[in-house]
């Protein structure tokens, strides 16, 4: 059996916490020279980088991210241990590591999400956000509990995974008060020129506008397109344009970036799914978003 040396690993988790070695030297009380000795024999021992440098900036490579995130788990345990082998009170949440696909708009996301802390036992979220293929690698390894997406599992990947779906919702237009009252009338004719920020092409979104703009005879003035909502709605936000938001959360994005719906896109509806590993779902707080969808969020397929 090989044994994995917990001094050197918690040297690593110092580090990648503190994100500098010279700020991890000061903590451990170690010259930097004696601390990457360290480091790389961790690195040594388990065949693997766990650090890039960019310029003086140290970066987790992919394990290193990996190893990070099971450090963390190895040390809060460590310490639950002592706290309650020395009568102090100690009550460990469960953990929900969720992977949210940048295409998934944060707000239905916080929606789905919300849920999570109406348990009776406490419950602690840890978000990863990224590209969709990537997060479902990290699935397969078994490091993340669930996945957040906006399509189901494509047929050519090849890894064990299960898609539920958790409900689907219209889609509608939104631009700043100006823009708005500028292009709600006559709409949908009036789009045709009109300046848009739209999803980029990897979105099923985007997919469903491309159609929708194509269907209506309309040409848009593409000014942006995003892989990051968020980002999307702070450029119309500051009147760059007119953006499609989920009608779901409607009343959240009109409040949040001070926009004015100018209408509904006829036959363009977003999905959203749950990806698990296993088929059938047994974390409790897994069961409180696909509970909270189908009853609260999407009760009927939202429009």
């Amino acid at each position: 059996m090989e044994w994995l040396n917990y001094h050197h690993l918690q040297y690593f988790w110092v580090i990648a916490r503190e994100g500098s070695m010279k700020r991890a030297c000061e903590e451990l009380n170690l010259s930097q020279p004696a601390l990457s000795a360290q480091l790389r024999v961790l690195e040594d021992s388990l065949g693997e980088k766990l650090f890039d440098r960019v310029g003086r900036t140290l970066v987790l490579t992919e394990v290193g991210q990996v190893a990070y995130r099971y450090a963390q788990e190895i040390f809060s345990l460590g310490q639950e241990f002592t706290n309650v082998i020395k009568g102090r009170p100690s009550l460990r949440p469960v953990k929900l590591v969720v992977g949210i696909a940048e295409v998934v708009p944060k707000m239905v996301a916080y929606k789905l999400l919300k849920s999570v802390f109406a348990l009776p036992e406490p419950v602690q979220i840890v978000c990863w956000e990224g590209r969709f293929d990537r997060l479902l690698g990290e699935l397969a390894l078994h490091s993340l509990d669930i996945v957040l997406a906006d399509t189901a599992i494509p047929s050519t990947v090849r890894i064990q995974g299960h898609s539920h779906l958790l409900g689907e919702s219209g889609v509608s237009l939104f631009a700043s008060p100006k823009i708005a009252q500028k292009y709600r009338k006559n709409y949908p004719k009036s789009l045709d020129g009109a300046p848009f920020l739209l999803p980029t092409s990897n979105a099923m979104l985007r997919r469903g506008m491309d159609e929708w703009f194509s269907r209506n005879g309309i040409t848009p003035r593409l000014v942006g397109e995003f892989e990051d909502g968020a980002t999307m709605k702070a450029f119309a936000h500051a009147g760059k344009g007119i953006f499609p938001g989920s009608s779901v959360a409607e009343k959240e994005i009109k409040r949040q970036y001070l926009v004015q719906k100018i209408g509904v896109i006829q036959g363009v509806r977003e999905q959203f799914y749950a990806i698990s590993a296993e088929r059938r779902l047994k974390h409790p707080g897994v069961l409180a978003i696909m509970d909270s969808a189908q009853k609260r969020i999407f009760p009927t397929s939202g429009s």
